[in-house]
């Protein structure tokens, strides 16, 4: 079947750009029909805080998984078994952690972004810099990777090998991408995630039940048959095929890990869209309903993924065009034919465009809110002025990511994925925590400990075997892999934490107290959420 599949497209490329074609003009007109009421900033940065628990919630899951994590994980589970499931307890984890620490504390002291939070007890200027680069810089990364997979999507459906083939294809991405969220803004995205995020779900939940079917609702036939058809034999389904071969193996696990379970309760499109519910109790449902998507979601994932081992096999998954990538592609054209192929191969395009949206909108926001309303301007940027450099700024990322995008093309784009989440857990968390639960953190703390996880986590990640060094690598012929791991956390987590706990002791006492006990109290009760905050 691989030696098939390595000849030409995978399935009917017309089927697949048909479905894609369908989806796209759906939510296109979606967003036409929501984009007359972005009259405030308010309306185009959080939707007005209109969007219900659940709706958000379900958004949510759409802003999340990627296609790297529809995608990546079944490959993962496929080839490494027990050990590619790993990556989808940390997942689940991570939104625990966001629901019992950050969820509704963010909903209650912020407004538009991360920069609100942190900036609220600090000086506002050099606080609100920082949050800017940092979330900027993060966007990018994560925007690239799935650019990128754009058009490694594309070469392994529609057989287009051509680097100009697939450069028209994330160009196209991109273009669509900006649309909605310079006619949408915050409403018309959120629509575009809840039915990405809705079509995802049925299609996987439908593909695993038909899946386990075919072995007469008998999972441990299905695991037989899986170990079976692996060179791992019965070590699929036990731990330590992929990061149990030697001791340095287990440290990069635990780094990756720290990352994962950190990282994604402060990445800046997630924290966003808790402003988008009306209370804090709305923004804890909003959790709620993401974690029970993610447990259906990975559940499924789990069969498939084992499923693609039973029916397909591990060696030809690692044949195919892709790679690992293409285990639940493969499995549903082993399941249902191009038709079925064609309906995940387009879910798979539209997650893509959901995602890039969510960060597009993130990034413009941060940019309009916090450098230019509240550092060029002081706080007395008009509405019309703050959302035209938002939509200006939202051209600009958008464009330089397809940029980004297309040069990556080929690449690794994994490093870029786990380098946000190693950014976010390094640079945001630590200054998130601290503010949220130090009184005496000050703002040389909230600068030192954004700054030192920043820049920590990018020398990392470009002197680690992620980069150089390997054949997997970015650079596979270039060797300066100095450190030893693919993922920092491990080391610029706790760095992160340092350099904030030092910032504050040896930085002077620059806090309000007054700002303090009006934090606290509105971080708890919720009391006066919602208020424009004076400037300083």
């Amino acid at each position: 079947m691989s030696n098939v599949l390595a000849a030409g497209a995978v399935g009917d490329p017309t089927t697949t750009v048909g479905v894609f074609v369908a989806f796209v003009v759906l939510t296109l007109f979606v967003v036409y029909r929501v984009s007359n009421r972005n009259a405030s900033a308010s309306d185009y940065y959080v939707a007005g805080g209109n969007i219900t628990g659940a709706q958000n919630g379900i958004a949510l899951a759409g802003d999340w998984l990627s296609a790297a994590s529809f995608l990546g994980v079944a490959g993962a589970i496929a080839v490494h078994g027990y050990d590619g499931f790993l990556y989808s307890v940390g997942f689940l984890v991570a939104w625990l952690i966001e629901l019992m620490l950050i969820a509704e504390l963010v909903r209650n002291t912020g407004r538009f972004t991360m920069g609100d939070v942190i900036g609220y007890r600090m000086r506002q200027r050099p606080v609100r810099a920082a949050a800017a680069n940092t979330t900027l810089v993060l966007s990018f990364f994560y925007m690239v990777a799935q650019m990128a997979s754009a058009g490694g999507l594309v070469a392994l459906l529609l057989d287009v090998q051509s680097k100009l083939g697939q450069s028209l294809v994330v160009v196209g991405v991109g273009l669509i991408m900006i649309f909605y969220v310079l006619v949408g803004g915050m409403k018309g995205t959120t629509w575009v995630q809840i039915i990405k995020a809705t079509l995802l779900l049925i299609c996987v939940s439908l593909m695993a039940v038909f899946l386990i079917g075919r072995f007469s609702y008998d999972f441990s036939s299905l695991l037989e048959q899986a170990a079976a058809n692996s060179p791992l034999g019965q070590g699929l389904l036990e731990p330590g095929a992929q990061y149990g071969q030697s001791q340095l193996s287990r440290i990069d696990f635990l780094s990756l890990a720290m990352a994962i379970v950190l990282g994604i309760s402060c990445l800046p499109h997630i924290t966003m869209r808790f402003y988008t519910v009306p209370s804090a109790r709305e923004a804890r449902r909003s959790v709620v309903w993401i974690t029970w998507t993610m447990i259906v979601f990975y559940l499924a994932t789990m069969l498939l993924g084992f499923g693609a081992t039973a029916l397909v096999g591990s060696e030809a998954i690692t044949e195919a065009p892709g790679g690992e990538n293409s285990a639940a592609l493969l499995l549903a054209y082993r399941i249902g034919g191009s038709p079925l192929l064609g309906v995940v191969a387009a879910i798979a395009f539209a997650t893509i465009l959901a995602v890039v949206a969510g960060l597009t909108l993130t990034a413009s926001a941060s940019f309009a809110h916090d450098v230019y309303a509240n550092i060029i301007k002081r706080g007395q940027a008009d509405t019309a002025s703050e959302i035209r450099v938002a939509r200006l700024t939202a051209l600009v990322v958008g464009v330089l990511s397809t940029i980004g995008g297309i040069a990556a093309i080929g690449q690794n784009a994994a490093f870029m994925v786990s380098l946000a989440l190693a950014l976010a857990a390094s640079a945001n968390l630590p200054t998130m925590l601290y503010t949220l639960f130090w009184r005496r953190f000050n703002t040389t703390g909230t600068l030192w400990s954004m700054y030192a996880g920043l820049i920590s986590c990018i020398v990392l990640i470009v002197f680690s075997p992620a980069v150089s060094g390997r054949p997997a690598a970015m650079f596979p012929n270039a060797d300066f892999d100095v450190f030893p791991l693919t993922n920092p956390g491990i080391v610029s987590i706790p760095l992160g934490f340092l350099a904030g706990f030092l910032g504050t002791l040896l930085g002077k006492k620059d806090q309000d107290p007054s700002k303090q006990a009006e934090m606290e109290v509105r971080s708890l009760t919720g009391i006066g959420s919602g208020l424009v905050e004076p400037q300083r």
